[in-house]
């Protein structure tokens, strides 16, 4: 019986993201869909171990980790940088750039 990654990209109110638009969604390197702000995406998965990280451009979350069993969801949630000093270590550590965290 498959399992269900469920991603939320959480609006910010204050302050706004700094890194925009689409994110590209990887599980085990493969890719599986893609996040815009304010939008939630499940895909299908198999029970396991697995990975998942978010994608813009040369820009990426860090690699999360995690454990899925047969009929359940596991969520994250993400959002893009907002806070302007990560902003600019971003540029030399690009997975800093997209805050992803489970939830």
């Amino acid at each position: 019986m498959p399992a269900t990654l469920r991603l939320t990209r959480e609006p910010r109110p204050f302050p706004i993201e700094l890194r925009r638009g689409r994110f590209e969604i990887l599980v085990d390197g493969e890719r599986v869909g893609s996040l815009a702000n304010h939008d939630a995406v499940e895909a299908q998965i198999e029970s396991g171990r697995h990975e998942v990280t978010l994608r813009k451009g040369r820009y990426s979350s860090r690699t999360r980790t995690f454990e899925a069993t047969g009929g359940e969801v596991v969520d994250f949630r993400c959002t893009g940088t907002t806070v302007w000093f990560i902003f600019l270590a971003s540029i030399m550590k690009p997975d800093l750039a997209i805050c992803l965290r489970r939830a």
